[in-house]
């Protein structure tokens, strides 16, 4: 227990690290723009450096879930962990736009891949009635990352280049990653990989010192073109790739792995990346959806019908199971799973196997009785999300996003218009409201140990949403008062009340084998939400700004004698600017709202624990 404890510790670690990436990105955009040859009005073409990461982080993020169910928490941990150094390296190598939208792509698989890997770990070491508060924990972890992302990369990027914040990201990554390992000896594919990465960051960097040199320089010298893939030392780093790649599949289990819906996968992985790509590569200053987005709506919409089509034909009986007849056991194959119908030893989770039984490995029954053919789960098992407090958590959760991300950008964006200043100015603003988001966490989570899941959501809601009512008549000179620092902070903390308990209904309405999957679902319905979220509540904002700036007289008809410097038409632009906030702020209220009322009647009064 020790040791899993120590296990669960460095996993929320890393997933706060992977959750201060996305901020310090955030703040390091102009300089990585300028770093891969883009100009600043040229933001529309780097939109592929945020949206790459988002697609990594949402779309595969299923997939991960199950694997997490079927090989167990820390191989995923692990994985992901050196996932996410691999896309650091490369981002931190990049010459040009592409590789840095791959780097970003693996480093959101990677960093996607810690969350449910590390909520199923707490649903393996603590009984249904005390996840609350460890799940509060790894949730106040984690938006702990988002308070010192922005603080981080201010940080680098005050004494360095941009390029050392994923630098940083390697080592850091890496470092987590042994440890997770223990004392284990390092296997041969960790030598082979160690090469492959350092030949990949001596590929794409190529070293000047080196590159120039008369003998030392040969392997740098391109086949053809000027790419610096195409060259002797690219070629060595794709074999070892390749070999590091072989290596690990040789040791993986691969008849366990076969028990992975693959096909249901990959359609729910296309139907997801056509949402992500709709919504996050539009510009919201001026459209909600992206030139492509009716069309990628559309391309979603099939691949969602062929994956429903696809779940259904797997949840059909199968023939050739049925043949070798009904299950042996006091247990019906109709019941329902859960812990109670689990000897003790078996609480633990995937790591509490005996070490003669593999995951997803048939054992023989009493009797030598024949075992019937091993079938593949779908991705979705059918009836996995049909308590509503399952279901219920994803809508929750798709609203908590929607209202959540309107504080994350419209916060700073209301600081840059009433009180001008950069970008570092704006984000301390938001860290009034990040702050209070962990505290909140731990709080909720200690709460449902005395209160319902249902309640304290909708408490945590419904005073978020009452704060986005206050910020809705916020005027220019609200965030210079300590009344606004309040707002932020209450804002913050019922947003935090509500992680833990959504997070507790899910893990407590589904089987213990799918917890791995059913966390990832939850973190797909928050992030959705958010991208939404983020379109509709700009584009109803806009609506109300240019309404308000049409009926603003022009600069000649205010100062006529001056109309290049005419302060009215500034301060007329500046308040129509605010009540675009304004609108957005109310909008975040109604999801917030909505989520509150949805969390009380779904989620229940009590806490909810399958079988």
């Amino acid at each position: 227990m020790t040791q899993a404890r120590t296990q669960l510790t460095l996993a929320s670690v890393a997933v706060a690290f992977a959750a201060a990436d996305t901020y310090v990105v955030v703040l390091a955009l102009p300089d990585m723009m300028s770093g891969v040859g883009l100009s600043a009005d040229q933001l529309q073409r780097a939109a592929p450096i945020i949206s790459g990461f988002l697609l990594g982080y949402i779309a595969v993020l299923p997939l991960i879930g199950r694997i997490t169910d079927v090989v167990g928490r820390t191989p995923v941990l692990v994985g992901a962990l050196l996932l996410f150094a691999v896309g650091s390296l490369i981002t931190a190598s990049a010459y040009d736009l592409s590789l840095v939208v791959i780097g970003r792509f693996l480093q959101g698989v990677g960093g996607g891949g810690l969350v449910p890997a590390t909520l199923a770990l707490v649903a393996d070491l603590w009984p249904p009635s005390k996840r609350g508060l460890p799940l509060g924990v790894v949730g106040a972890v984690q938006e702990l990352g988002s308070v010192l992302g922005p603080l981080l990369g201010a940080a680098v990027l005050a004494v360095a280049d941009w390029r050392y914040i994923f630098w940083l990201n390697l080592v850091v990554a890496v470092v987590l990653a042994v440890l997770l390992r223990g004392r284990q000896r390092p296997p041969v594919s960790a030598a082979v990989g160690l090469l492959a990465c350092i030949a990949l960051g001596l590929t794409l960097t190529a070293p000047e010192h080196l590159a120039t040199g008369v003998t030392l320089g040969l392997p740098f010298v391109p086949f053809t073109g000027d790419s610096r893939l195409l060259t002797p030392i690219g070629l060595v780093t794709a074999v070892l790739l390749i070999a590091w790649l072989a290596l690990l599949l040789r040791k993986a289990d691969l008849r366990a792995l076969a028990q992975i819906d693959l096909v249901g996968a990959l359609l729910l992985a296309l139907a997801l990346a056509g949402v992500v790509l709709a919504f996050a590569t539009a510009d919201p200053e001026r459209e909600v959806l992206s030139p492509a987005g009716p069309w990628l709506l559309v391309a979603a919409a099939v691949f969602a019908i062929a994956f429903a089509a696809w779940q259904r034909h797997l949840g059909m009986p199968d023939p050739a199971a049925a043949a070798f007849g009904p299950e042996p056991g006091p247990a019906s194959a109709s019941a329902e799973p859960g812990p109670s119908a689990l000897p003790a030893s078996a609480e633990a989770g995937p790591t509490a196997l005996p070490a003669s039984a593999e995951p997803g490995r048939d054992v023989a029954a009493a009797g030598d009785r024949p075992t019937p053919p091993r079938r593949r789960v779908a991705i979705i098992p059918a009836g996995l999300l049909q308590h509503p407090a399952a279901w219920g958590s994803l809508v929750v959760s798709f609203l908590v996003g929607a209202a959540l991300i309107a504080a994350l950008v419209d916060i700073p964006v209301f600081a840059r218009t009433t009180q001008g200043g950069g970008q570092l100015a704006a984000a301390l603003v938001l860290v009034r409201f990040l702050i209070a988001l962990p505290l909140g966490a731990v709080a909720g989570g200690w709460l449902t140990r005395r209160y319902g899941l249902g309640l304290i959501t909708g408490a945590g809601l419904a005073l978020a949403g009452l704060m986005f009512v206050l910020m809705a008549f916020w005027d220019r000179d609200a965030l210079d008062g300590v009344p606004a620092t309040l707002v932020l902070l209450g804002c913050g903390f019922g947003f935090g009340l509500a992680l833990s308990p959504v997070n507790t209904a899910m893990l407590g309405a589904t089987p213990p084998d799918s917890h791995g999957l059913v966390s990832a679902l939850v973190v797909v319905a928050r992030m959705v939400g958010m991208l939404v979220g983020v379109s509709a509540l700009t584009a109803i904002g806009l609506r109300r700004y240019y309404a308000l700036a049409e009926d603003i007289p022009s600069p000649n008809e205010l100062c006529p004698s001056s109309p290049g410097t005419c302060r009215p038409f500034v301060d007329a632009l500046r308040d129509a600017a605010i009540a675009q906030g304004h609108t957005i702020f109310a909008g975040a209220a109604v999801c917030a709202f909505a989520a509150a009322v949805l969390a009380v009647v779904l989620l229940g009064r009590r806490h909810v624990v399958h079988g």
